[in-house]
């Protein structure tokens, strides 16, 4: 029934977070999968997220791709083929990028005129600047035979700001029990020992890695700890015996936990003076959040599929961590735990490094890993294993640096762009600025305020309050900060920016009430008559489009400030806004009602005034957002026009869309008006 209202709802976008679940081949889908692909079909926007978008191989990777474009996406060995042809252009944009390229030029002739064409190459053997023509080879190669418009992937290499990782491997003697049990058992029991020790009724006591924990949780008191295995009844089990037993401050995350458990949970831990020091996670129950404040990580057990293990690291090694991250894992000595632990370090090096492949090549020597793990004892084949891992690692780490991977490196990422992007939100992001304008705001309507700890406050509704509901803030208050660093480490925290709701609401609900849309004031000027009445006049235009047009893109000065007086006359450029408020002096409220009184015919008249001077400027800022508009769209419009002739992975739908945008927003920009906001009146005095 939900999803049939789901199909119902007329939605804008939907985002699927860790898409790698979504299962899928060619004889059946999960029904995940078919939900998604369901939604897909009658919502216009798809975002699809995933950290490891082959976890589940290069078949449930296709099927993602499915879903943004089924008419590309449609054939599973075509896509295939499509993936071995990206390497040649690969190969190319490293030979352009090599250091020696412009002096080698010649030697990539026939390549380069078959990919851009003869004025291609002489573009580059001509030209004045080799590095800025380079670069224009380059996006034109990504342009017209690279991975398309729908798939972005940013790896680590072009991304700063993550710690190194360093694994600690603590050996242990298996206890009797597992050694025993362990004739019987499958290669999952023997890596999750647990499994096999549980027939006995203290087995927290047996297992040497439960013994192992409590000490070194106990050395370690002053760190935060993430501890994850695979099993949420393990986790709960781990947790209430370091609790109980040992006296540990624990938390607990599990996947059947509810969603304000778990937010609980997670606070708990992320409490720096009386939060838990340890959090025991399954395997499920961890995914997705992040713990950047904790810079130690227990594997209780480890598991079978490579980008688990990735995803497991990845709960700490992400932006926004401060120190190294310290990878213990406890194995039992000459046990399935002791293979599986020398093959992701031995083999793939997993847990120092992130190796996106993983999956792939434990696919390819998984019948040598499970005989290995089944016949621990069995060092010769062990180390064939190793030596095969090592090779295979070796050669697709080749590959994808030549292949796709690289293009879409390249293609994700134009770092000039991003730099640019990045010195704007810099600039933008004046936390001193926002948290100024937010303390007015609280204060203004009676919001609570008191400080939590460094760069964090607490915000709760006041007994006086102005309204009754504030945006964005809950009936029991919220935790927050105005620092970015903050935020990444403590999901608990709301980050406040300039686009967080709570800021926005704010702004919509003063702009959309009367508070503050009027003033009376007294302005001293020795260059005008003293009792001479001006209004400062505050427009803004508004153009009642669709969001999806972003129409806000191309109206640059939507805000039209006038100041006139009772003749008509402009006074704007004369009278500046920062000049205005340093003349403007405060009147009384009792003599500013009095003085409204007795000029308010005079007031409307100057407001007359200034709608009349509005509306002369008002077609002028119409036709500037129309021309910034064509602009900034015509140019991308004939781009993909050009390069649909060449690369199949431009749709018609994409250049058709930009056509009707550019149609639409005419029409609506035609429409737009400017609205009188906000007044000041002001009286001139004479020092």
């Amino acid at each position: 029934a939900m999803y049939e209202d789901a199909l119902l709802a007329s939605w804008d976008m939907m985002i699927v977070d860790e898409a790698h679940h979504l299962q899928w081949n060619e004889e059946q889908a999960s029904s995940e999968y078919q939900c998604i692909e369901g939604l897909a079909r009658e919502v216009a926007g798809l975002l699809l997220l995933t950290a490891t978008p082959e976890q589940l191989g290069i078949e449930s990777h296709f099927a993602r791709l499915r879903l943004l474009d089924p008419d590309r996406y449609f054939d599973l060995a075509k896509f295939r083929q499509q993936e071995a042809e990206y390497q040649p252009v690969s190969e190319l944009v490293n030979q352009l990028l090599a250091d020696d390229a412009q002096q080698t030029l010649s030697k990539q002739q026939t390549i380069i005129e078959q990919y851009l064409g003869q004025d291609g190459y002489l573009a580059l053997e001509n030209a004045e600047n080799f590095v800025t023509a380079r670069d224009l080879a380059i996006r034109d190669l990504l342009d017209r035979h690279g991975t398309g418009r729908i798939l972005f992937r940013n790896t680590r290499d072009v991304v700063e700001g993550f710690p190194e990782r360093h694994l600690h491997a603590y050996p242990l003697t298996a206890p009797a029990e597992y050694i025993d049990g362990q004739a019987d058992a499958d290669v999952l029991a023997r890596i999750q020992a647990e499994r096999i020790l549980q027939d006995s009724d203290d087995w927290l006591d047996t297992d040497s890695r439960v013994t192992w924990l409590a000490e070194w949780l106990s050395e370690y008191k002053s760190d935060k700890v993430l501890v994850i295995c695979a099993q949420a009844e393990t986790a709960q089990t781990l947790e209430l015996y370091l609790r109980v037993n040992k006296g540990l401050r624990s938390s607990v995350f599990h996947e059947g936990l509810s969603l304000v458990h778990r937010d609980r949970a997670a606070a708990y831990f992320a409490d720096e003076e009386e939060g838990a020091q340890v959090m025991i996670c399954s395997e499920i129950g961890s995914e997705g959040r992040n713990f950047q404040f904790s810079h130690h990580l227990v594997l209780f057990d480890l598991p079978l599929n490579p980008d688990l293990l990735e995803q497991r690291i990845g709960r700490l090694d992400r932006i926004g961590q401060h120190h190294n991250v310290q990878i213990h894992v406890p194995y039992y000595e000459h046990s399935a735990q002791d293979v599986l632990l020398k093959w992701y370090h031995q083999g793939l090096n997993a847990f120092e490094q992130v190796f996106s492949a993983g999956g792939a090549i434990k696919q390819a020597v998984n019948e040598s890993l499970q005989y290995c793990l089944l016949h621990a004892d069995d060092e010769k084949s062990i180390s064939l294993l190793i030596e095969e891992t090592q090779k295979l690692t070796a050669e697709t780490l080749n590959i994808l640096q030549q292949g796709r991977d690289r293009l879409l490196e390249l293609n994700s990422c134009d770092l000039p762009v991003a730099n640019d992007l990045v010195a704007d939100l810099h600039e933008a992001s004046n936390t001193l600025e926002l948290a100024s304008y937010m303390d007015k705001i609280f204060d203004e309507y009676g919001v609570d305020q008191q400080m939590h700890s460094a760069d964090s406050i607490i915000l709760e509704p006041g007994n006086h309050m102005v309204e009754h509901q504030f945006p964005g803030l809950p009936e029991d208050g919220l935790t927050a900060t105005y620092k970015r660093h903050r935020a990444l480490v403590r999901e608990d925290m709301a980050f406040l920016s300039w686009e967080h709701p709570m800021v926005l609401g704010s702004m919509d609900m003063i702009i959309n009430s009367d508070f503050g849309n009027s003033a009376f004031c007294t302005l001293e000027r020795d260059d005008l008559p003293a009792g001479t009445l001006l209004l400062e006049a505050i427009f803004i235009m508004k153009c009642p489009a669709p969001r999806a047009l972003q129409v806000g893109r191309y109206l640059n000065h939507s805000y039209l400030r006038i100041v006139a007086d009772e003749q008509g006359r402009d006074f704007n450029d004369v009278l500046t806004e920062s000049s205005f408020n340093e003349a403007a002096g405060r009147i009384p409220r009792v003599t500013a009602q009095e003085l409204v009184r007795h000029a308010r015919p005079k007031i409307s008249e100057l407001i007359t005034q200034a709608q009349q001077l509005a509306v002369t400027k008002q077609q002028q800022i119409i036709d500037q957002a129309i021309s910034t508009m064509h602009r900034s769209l015509q140019p991308e419009q004939d781009r993909l026009t050009a390069l649909a002739a060449v690369n199949s992975s431009i749709r018609p739908e994409e250049i058709a869309y930009i056509e009707q945008s550019q149609q639409l927003l005419v029409d609506y920009l035609q429409s737009a008006q400017l609205s009188l906001d906000a007044v000041r009146v002001a009286i001139v005095t004479q020092g």
